[in-house]
Formats: structure tokens, C-alpha cells, sequence
């Protein structure tokens, strides 16, 4: 099992506040972002999700990691998943130009990011301090 750390006042607001940061909720979350839930378990304890189960890549993994805990109020993310993609938490001021130099080495290589990060990411101008992208390797 990882454990990945988010910061719990930045995220997405989720629908009804702190009533929709449920697992059905999550679950509805990820599925809208077009990532496969099936056989997926999610558990919330308090400011804390875990992720079990279901068929899929790693990188879609990864994804659902992002997808809940790039959520307002999660601050954490436990998920049985072994990998060593580099993730990066925005910093107030960057864009995807800046991440990409500070992680890749080169900033032209920003939209490889991007890619990295989608559906998440819906363009690369809309990133948001404390958002955790995935760095490509």
C-alpha cells in the first residue's frame, strides 16, 4: 500500500459540501473523469481514502489516486498500488511551463503533463496551488 498527501483546503468542491465527501460521491467523481470503477473500493475515514481493489493499469490507478485526493477536505490517499511516477504538488505562481522545467528538466515539455493528467486536467492554463498532477517518466 502507498500513501500520498494532498493538501486538504485546496480541491475540487464536491456537490453538497462536506456531506458529498462520501464514497459514493468519490466514486461518482472519478466515473465522471471517464476512469473505470469497476471492482474499485473506496473508503473514507475522516480526511482519509483508501483505494482497493478493481482491474486496472497502473496509470489508471494513479488517476483515481489524483481524482480523490484532488478533492476539498481529503488530505490523504492510502491505495494498494505499487509505482514510481513522480507526482507534484502546484506551488502558487507555476504553470505547467514552470512544473515541467522544476521535474522534467525542459519546459517545452509541459504538455506531456498535461497529457499525463488527463481527464483530470481539462486544459493547461487551469492548474491551482496545492492541485497534485503526475509526472511522466
Amino acid at each position: 500500500m502507498g500513501l500520498w498527501s494532498f493538501v486538504k483546503g485546496a480541491g475540487k468542491s464536491l456537490f453538497g459540501g462536506e456531506d458529498a465527501k462520501n464514497e459514493d460521491a468519490l466514486k461518482k467523481e472519478v466515473e465522471e473523469l471517464g476512469v473505470s470503477t469497476e471492482g474499485l473500493e473506496i473508503k473514507v475515514e475522516g480526511d482519509k481514502v483508501k483505494v482497493t481493489g478493481g482491474s486496472m493499469t497502473t496509470e489508471e490507478k494513479e488517476k483515481v489516486i489524483l481524482a480523490v485526493g484532488n478533492v476539498e477536505g481529503i488530505s490523504e490517499v492510502e491505495a494498494d498500488v505499487e509505482t514510481e511516477t513522480l507526482f507534484h504538488t502546484v506551488e502558487k505562481g507555476d504553470t505547467l511551463w514552470a512544473v515541467s522545467q522544476k521535474t522534467l528538466g525542459d519546459g517545452s515539455r509541459y504538455n506531456e503533463i498535461f497529457e499525463a493528467n488527463k481527464p483530470m486536467l481539462k486544459h493547461p492554463d487551469k492548474i491551482y496551488p496545492g492541485q497534485v498532477l503526475r509526472i511522466p517518466t
